[in-house]
């Protein structure tokens, strides 16, 4: 079973060394590059102002945010929700870097940078030409996107579970190899046992068709390879017995 967690964050602006601060996470949990159903997401109080060119992205004013509960309240059911799974995201680093900047400020240990997917580089691997947004991506694999107006974690999380799979040309494996296991929305396909016609097909070959074949044969002399599939006439085994 391979678990993984693909997930987005919102944040106050771009930069956690100049102290902004995550506002939103989303997580999505597949297994086999499936959706579980099994989701983590919460809006997060950043204890400080969301710059305007943040909120005209994602919308997320601190009006909105000031209750929500701070980091150090979600941090722990976060980290249980993801575990040891790799984490996927698009332009890992931006996600990854805010991640572990909220964790080491309650001096929690950092997420490993092994444990990242970065989408972003698998799709610039296979399309060099670009573009490789997510909504680009959306776009060339057929993934829905229509209700992403702004950006939101959780919305984003689920379009990339889906784009991942079609990066990774996984998506007709996948289901033909899927199982319900676990509650997973998973299907399987089981073919059953062949059964025996209770008539055989009529032939597809005319009797003049037969004729003709076997003349065809006859003028190829005796060593013909076809003499060795040919029906023995029953006639000349009888005389030849």
């Amino acid at each position: 079973m391979q678990r993984e967690i693909v997930f987005d964050t919102e944040t106050t602006g771009l930069d956690p060394a100049r102290g902004d601060r995550l506002i939103e996470i989303g997580c999505i949990e597949i297994v086999n590059r499936i959706p579980t159903g099994r989701e983590f997401h919460h809006y997060i109080n950043p204890e400080r102002d969301v710059h305007p060119d943040a909120v005209a992205v994602h919308g997320l004013t601190f009006e909105f945010l000031k209750d929500k509960p701070l980091f150090a309240a979600i941090c722990d059911p976060f980290l249980e929700f993801i575990g040891d799974a790799p984490l996927v995201a698009h332009n890992a680093t931006f996600d990854y870097g805010f991640i572990n900047a909220e964790l080491a400020r309650l001096s929690k240990p950092l997420v490993a940078a092994h444990r990242i997917v970065d989408t972003l580089q698998i799709a610039r691997r296979k399309h060099p030409a670009g573009p490789n947004s997510l909504d680009a991506l959306c776009k060339r694999y057929g993934v829905d996107n229509t209700k992403r107006t702004k950006h939101g974690a959780l919305m984003d999380a689920a379009l990339l579970a889906q784009v991942y799979v079609e990066l990774l040309g996984e998506r007709q494996a996948t289901l033909g190899l899927a199982e319900r296991t676990g509650g997973s929305a998973r299907t399987r396909i089981d073919g059953g046992k062949a059964r025996q016609r209770p008539e055989p097909l009529p032939p597809r070959v005319t009797p003049e068709q037969v004729e003709a074949h076997k003349a065809f044969v006859g003028t190829l002399g005796p060593d013909a390879v076809w003499l060795k599939y040919m029906p023995k006439d029953p006639a000349s085994e009888a005389k030849a017995g």
